[in-house]
């Protein structure tokens, strides 16, 4: 087996600006052999009732699946003479620090990239009437021993050749069925590695009656959240008839602990989505690595991230890392996959003429997706991972107010916010458990009850904005910090938490203190039975005093190296702990709704909400709404404005149909010569991007001092008064894409590739400009100075465009004008003529606004 090295970096003080990337596999390429004596010349399979697979003999040999509805289509081809599973051993090193890791690849102990196909089976699976389910079996191999490095280079001898080698080798079975009537199923599984002359080409080299006998009876077992994790795992088994039983069942763990699955793409395809990405939209030539962190400070945006990678090491993140990564994309060719479980992978898009995906572990199930359009593609994927619930009207009335600062100081600000009638949904206050003074200035205390001296009056200004139709909204996290230095603690969260023995472990067995900032936490194990209905009782005192809304912060640090009651992979649970903390805050939801009797029981205007950062691919099902977390203060691309759009859009490709950013950003830097502070331009901007998102929501940052704030002046004020009023026109349409999304998963806001997936320079989009539902174009500003912005209006819309401001119609598609835009006024267009453009332009007058 390769080994494992985990190296932890939290307490360096001064640490490599440019640290190296991590190192992941070059793409692994190799031969494909077939054997002429059991697979034929070229033959079409069914898989279940929808699919088609065709296997060509031509150019060395290659596999499609077709959806029978569009035969002249392939969703999933292998390269011709190309290898398509290959494996290897290899080491690991995770280096770790602050929520932020880096994964390398080290030595490789054994490659076999190259494969022969011994047979093509179709079988009946007689637990789902009788459907057909293609299985392939073979074998890979290595012909060169490659121990330090990694074999690319494609082998030309012959089988005749390589049969009278002695190699390593390995069998493996591929198993191809339908899931849904737009979704076929993958698994690949290996055997152990040999070492023989053993690549002989006998048509009875082995029997399938012999391998169910020596693996076992025949049983069928569907893995749910737990068969994840076992290190013997039952998946899929299939019995065709008496006589020939195949079951790919408790195979004993392999050596191997790298699986890799190489297809086809084009020079010209484009892949979107691998859930939320901040720094492009198109991934074609990238590698794209899957694992939940911190999002980084910078993201390559310099000088910032210099100087966080010189504090803290890696807390720069790179144009890869993000809270919220999917193992999904779809492609401009109307091609789409996704990996099931939560093990590392890597899709890599380096080569023009294929994908290979590489995975650690030792096994690969995964799903081809078939749909017409990019639009299709999102419902048909999200039909089997979950789709957000309607959110409550409340939430995407107005404006969700961000305050910190207590009682009086909310109470003056709502004074001001009322005098300019601005719409308003919620006060969210993340400093209700109060603040305390570190090393990096003010943080809040991590023990999720009221602070009495900073709220005093508590439940009273929560009835009194409540009076108003207004909800107060709070924070917490799956973190517990002690409170030995706090005053007025009535609950100690963390003591209580360490005597129910529901924190994770260190190797030691004692709880696991995990460096955050600038002081260490106790982490929630969320795989403890106890954990779930320790913090509903938590969320339930919070909710009792009249709170309907939260911050369901953190989620994507789960160290590596952490002890887990259940006794899993801490490296694969990694992945899934933002959906089991996303899944606990969901049942309590649900849970409060089904306690509520009477009227109140249905009554939407009380219903909870919470939104969060982190997450992974079934995260849409569990969470009510997300937000993208902590970009910078700025305008940069990686980091800032910009890539809060990115952020929004490639989320919304990837099934997040609810997301939105912090109004202004969250991180600011005040150093001597590192300085990021919000200025007022760069806030108005961000209003009005935001205004168009799902939620229109404020944070003061975290360091309100340095930042421009809405409230700082006149201005700003009535800027944000103003945006909210145009926020809340729209929402008669957002009431409808909520609906949209929770029945489709489609998102709110969308990159036109959604609805023009023809037209090639919408492909080359990234922020510049994007749809809410289809009737609404946004073109916002998101540079300094600039008050006016180039629009694009895309090919294959039979309506024209109507500027919001000016009424002027853009009709020729295709086509790009430069709009002015100066403060207060961005591009926005609705098509002209349509019911929900009228409305909204009908609204706007009503509000004064036109």
């Amino acid at each position: 087996m390769g080994s494992l090295k985990i190296t932890k970096r939290h307490h360096k003080h001064l640490n490599n600006p440019f640290p190296s990337k991590p190192r992941t596999f070059p793409l692994i390429q190799g031969t494909l052999f077939f054997n002429p004596q059991t697979v034929p010349s070229q033959k079409v399979y069914d898989i279940g009732h929808d699919f088609l697979l065709n296997w060509s003999p031509n150019n060395g040999g290659s596999l499609s699946i077709y959806h029978k509805s569009k035969p002249s289509r392939s969703i999933w081809s292998t390269v011709p003479g190309r290898a398509f599973v290959s494996a290897a051993v290899a080491d690991t090193e995770v280096e770790e620090s602050r929520g932020s890791f880096a994964i390398k690849e080290r030595n490789v102990h054994l490659l076999c990239n190259h494969q022969i196909i011994d047979d093509i089976r179709v079988i009946n699976d007689h637990h789902d009437s009788h459907l057909p389910v293609v299985l392939i079996r073979g074998r890979i191999f290595n012909v060169k021993e490659r121990r330090k490095g990694i074999q690319t280079c494609l082998v030309q001898e012959s089988l005749e050749v390589v049969e009278k080698k002695k190699v390593k080798y390995a069998k493996y079975w591929v198993l191809f069925d339908q899931k849904t009537k737009n979704q076929v199923g993958f698994q690949v599984r290996l055997g152990k590695p040999n070492f023989g002359q053993v690549l002989r080409l006998s048509p009875r080299s082995y029997s399938y009656r012999g391998f169910a006998r020596k693996l076992g009876r025949i049983r069928r077992m569907r893995v749910g959240w737990r068969g994840y994790f076992s290190r013997k795992r039952a998946v899929i088994t299939v019995s065709p008839e008496k006589e020939d039983n195949v079951v790919i069942k408790n195979v004993d763990y392999p050596d191997f602990n790298r699986i890799c699955f190489t297809y086809l793409s084009e020079k010209s395809e484009r892949f979107y989505g691998f859930g939320e990405q901040f720094s492009r939209m198109d991934f074609k030539g990238k590698r794209v690595p899957i694992f939940v962190q911190e999002q980084g400070i910078g993201r390559g945006d310099q000088p910032i991230t210099f100087a966080a990678n010189l504090v803290s090491y890696r807390a720069g993140g790179d144009e890869s890392t993000t809270y919220a990564p999917s193992p999904f994309y779809m492609s401009s060719k109307m091609r789409s996959l996704y990996l099931e479980g939560y093990n590392y992978s890597v899709f890599d898009l380096t080569n023009d003429e294929c994908v290979q995906i590489q995975i650690h572990g030792d096994m690969m199930e995964g799903r081809i997706v078939h749909g017409n359009s990019p639009a299709e593609l999102i419902e048909n994927f999200t039909e089997t991972i979950g789709r957000p619930q309607e959110l409550p009207e409340w939430i995407i009335s107005g404006a969700v107010v961000g305050m910190q600062g207590g009682t009086d100081t909310l109470r003056n600000i709502w004074d001001d916010l009322q005098a300019k009638d601005t719409p308003i949904s919620a006060f969210w206050l993340q400093d209700w458990v109060g603040q305390r003074k570190t090393v990096i200035g003010s943080q809040l205390w991590w023990n999720w009850e009221v602070d009495a001296m900073r709220y005093s009056g508590w439940r009273q200004l929560i009835k009194d904005l409540s009076a108003q139709h207004i909800k107060v909204m709070t924070y917490c996290n799956p973190c517990l910090a002690p409170m030995d230095e706090k005053t007025n603690v009535l609950r100690h969260m963390f003591e209580e938490a360490m005597k129910l023995d529901i924190l994770i472990k260190d190797s030691k067995g004692g709880p696991y203190m995990v460096p955050n900032t600038a002081f260490d936490v106790g982490m929630l194990d969320l795989t403890h039975p106890r954990t779930a209905s320790w913090f509903k009782q938590i969320l339930q005192e919070m909710v009792d005093d009249g709170v309907r809304g939260w911050m369901a912060d953190f989620g994507e640090g789960l160290p590596v190296d952490a002890c887990l009651y259940s006794g899993e992979d801490p490296i694969t649970a990694h992945n899934r702990y933002p959906e089991m903390w996303a899944k606990i805050n969901m049942e309590f939801v649900e849970e409060w709704k089904s306690n509520r009797v009477g009227k109140q029981k249905e009554d939407p205007p009380e219903a909870l909400v919470f939104f969060m950062r982190a997450g992974f691919r079934d995260s849409p099902k569990w969470a009510s709404l997300f937000w993208e977390g902590d970009q910078m203060v700025s305008w940069q691309a990686n980091d800032g404005i910009k890539s809060a759009v990115v952020g929004l859009l490639s989320s919304g490709l990837s099934g997040y149909a609810f997301n939105h950013s912090d109004i202004g950003g969250y991180c600011a830097v005040n150093l001597p010569f590192f300085k990021y502070q919000r200025t007022e331009e760069l806030l108005l901007r961000w209003m009005e991007l935001n205004a168009f998102t799902t939620v229109f929501r404020t944070h003061e940052g975290n360091k309100p001092s340095c930042n421009s704030q809405f409230y700082s002046n006149e201005r700003t004020l009535s800027h944000f008064s103003r945006f909210a009023k145009i926020y809340k026109a729209w929402k008669f349409y957002r009431i409808q894409l909520v609906k949209e999304g929770s029945e489709k998963g489609l998102p709110i806001c969308r990159h036109l590739f959604l609805h023009y997936p023809e037209d090639e320079y919408v492909l080359t989009l990234t922020y510049e400009q994007f749809l809410v539902g289809t009737e609404i174009l946004v073109v916002p500003v998101l540079d300094k100075g600039k008050e006016a912005i180039k629009v694009y209006f895309p090919k294959g819309e039979r309506s024209t465009w109507k500027h919001v401001w000016t009424g002027k119609i853009y009709s020729e598609q295709g086509s790009e004008s430069w709009i002015e835009a100066p403060i207060g006024y961005p591009a926005i267009f609705v098509k002209n003529g349509s019911r929900v453009g009228e409305t909204f332009l009908q609204n706007l007058r009503e509000y004064n606004i036109l």
